[in-house]
C-alpha cells in the first residue's frame, strides 16, 4: 500500500496529525482516551524525525504508528461496547528487580500454574477485542506468532541471552509493554520493522496513567475468561507510589543481584538485541548508558522510602539461581497463596524441559565494562552500601 505521501511533508518528515487523522478515518473512531495523547504522540514522531533513515524506513515507521493508534482507538472503544471497567483485579502478584536479576524466570515459573494468568504477548501486541469475546480459535495467536517468527529471525542474538523468546506470541511480555499504544516506550517488541535504537527512557512518563492503562488491559484480558490470579513482571521500583495506588493489595517479589553483572550482561543483551535492528553498536557508548541507568535504578532502591513496604518480598537472586522453587514458595506464602502440588509440577517440569542455554550460550563478563574505562573495584565500592543493605554479594563468572 502506497501511503508515505499520506504521512510525510516534502522533506520526508512524518506528520503527527497527518498520522492521526489516517487512523481517525480508516477505524472509523476518535476517542484517544486521553486528551493529552496528540500532543505526546507529536513527541514521540518529532524524536523519530531525528533519526537518519531512509524512505523506506520512514515508511515503517508510520506503519508502526498507524498500527499502534488503530489499536488505541478499538482498544477505548472496548471498554464504551463491554463492562470492563467492573473487572475487578484480585491481589495480583508481580515480579520485578534490576534487568538480568532472575525476574523473567520467577514470572515464567508462575506463569505455568495452572491457578495463574499472565498477560501473553499476542494480547498485548493486539489488545483489542477483549479475548473472551472471541470464539473459536483468535487469530490474533497466529499473527503474534508469525510476528515473533519475524523478530526471532531479525534478532537471533537474543535467543541467547532470552530464550522464552521461542516461545512466541505466547511469550511473557513486561508490564511496560503495554505502554505501547500510550507512546511511552518504543521497544523492540513494538518498534523491531523500525531501524532505530529502542526508546525505554526520555519520553513523557506519567505513572498514575500508565497504570490506568496497565490496569484496563488486564481487565479486557480477563473479562468473560475463567477466573484466576494474574503473575506479573515489570520494572516499578521507580513508580512504587503510582503501582501500589493502582494495586493496592498486590504483591511484588523484588529480586537484588550484583549491579555491577547487572550492568555487564545488561550491555550486552541490548547490544545483541539492537544490532539485528540497527547494525553494530558501540560497546563503549552501550555500557557507559547502563552503567548510569544502573546508578539511578540502585540510588532510588537506597533513597524511596516505600522500598519497605510490607507488601514488597526481598529476595537474593544468588538463593533464586540455587532454589528456584524453594523461593517461589516462600512468595507464594508470603502472598498468602497456596503453591500447588500442581503448580510446583508445572514449574519443575518447566526447569527440565527450558534449559537457559537451549538456543545458544550467551556470554559476557565485567571485561565489557573496563573495556568502557570502568574500575570494577571501584564500582564495587561504589555499591557497597546497596550490598550491605540487601546482602548482595559480589559476583564472581568466569
Amino acid at each position: 500500500m502506497a501511503t508515505t505521501a499520506i504521512h510525510t511533508t516534502a522533506g520526508g518528515q512524518l506528520v503527527a496529525e497527518a498520522l492521526l487523522e489516517r487512523a481517525r478515518t480508516e477505524s472509523g473512531l476518535s476517542d484517544w482516551g486521553d486528551d493529552s495523547f496528540p500532543e505526546r504522540l507529536a513527541k514521540a514522531v518529532a524524536y523519530i524525525n531525528t533519526i537518519a533513515m531512509d524512505e523506506a524506513g520512514r515508511e515503517a515507521a508510520a506503519q508502526n504508528i498507524h498500527w499502534l493508534l488503530t489499536d488505541r482507538l478499538q482498544f477505548f472503544q472496548d471498554r464504551k461496547d463491554y463492562p470492563l471497567a467492573g473487572e475487578a483485579i484480585d491481589r495480583p502478584m508481580f515480579a520485578t528487580g534490576e534487568p538480568r536479576s532472575g525476574t523473567t524466570l520467577m514470572h515464567a515459573l508462575m506463569s505455568v500454574d495452572p491457578d495463574a494468568r499472565a498477560l501473553r504477548f499476542w494480547e498485548v501486541m493486539h489488545p483489542s477485542p477483549p479475548p473472551g469475546t472471541v470464539e473459536g480459535e483468535d487469530p490474533r495467536r497466529a499473527l503474534a506468532d508469525d510476528e515473533w517468527r519475524e523478530i526471532n529471525a531479525k534478532m537471533w542474538k537474543w535467543l541467547h541471552c532470552h530464550p522464552y523468546n521461542d516461545m512466541l506470541g505466547e511469550g511473557l511480555p513486561e508490564d511496560e509493554r503495554c505502554w505501547a499504544i500510550d507512546f511511552r516506550v518504543m521497544t523492540p517488541t513494538g518498534w523491531w520493522r523500525v531501524p532505530m535504537q529502542s526508546l525505554s527512557l526520555g519520553l513523557p512518563s506519567d505513572p498514575v496513567a500508565q497504570y490506568r492503562i496497565h490496569k484496563a488491559m488486564l481487565q479486557a484480558f480477563q473479562y468473560n475468561r475463567p477466573k484466576k490470579y494474574w503473575v506479573l513482571k515489570g520494572f516499578h521500583t521507580t513508580r512504587l507510589e503510582a503501582f501500589f495506588d493502582a494495586y493496592p493489595d498486590a504483591t511484588l517479589v523484588w529480586l537484588h543481584r550484583d549491579p555491577v553483572m547487572v550492568a555487564a550482561s545488561s550491555t550486552m543483551m541490548m547490544s545483541d538485541i539492537m544490532e539485528g535492528i540497527v547494525g553494530p553498536i558501540d560497546l563503549v557508548k552501550e555500557a557507559r548508558m547502563h552503567v548510569e541507568r544502573v546508578r539511578t535504578s540502585i540510588a532510588n532502591t537506597m533513597s524511596h522510602p516505600m522500598v519497605n513496604d510490607p507488601r514488597i518480598y526481598h529476595v537474593l537472586y544468588h538463593d533464586f539461581v540455587r532454589d528456584p522453587i524453594g523461593t517461589v514458595r516462600g512468595y507464594y506464602d508470603f502472598a498468602g497463596r497456596a503453591l500447588t502440588p500442581q503448580a510446583e509440577a508445572a514449574m519443575r517440569d518447566y526447569l527440565a524441559n527450558n534449559k537457559g542455554d537451549r538456543h545458544g550460550k550467551f556470554h559476557y563478563s565485567t571485561q565489557v565494562l573496563v573495556d568502557a574505562g570502568y574500575s570494577i573495584d571501584a564500582l564495587n565500592e561504589e555499591f557497597r552500601p546497596f550490598r550491605e543493605r540487601f546482602h548482595v554479594p559480589i559476583e564472581v563468572r568466569k
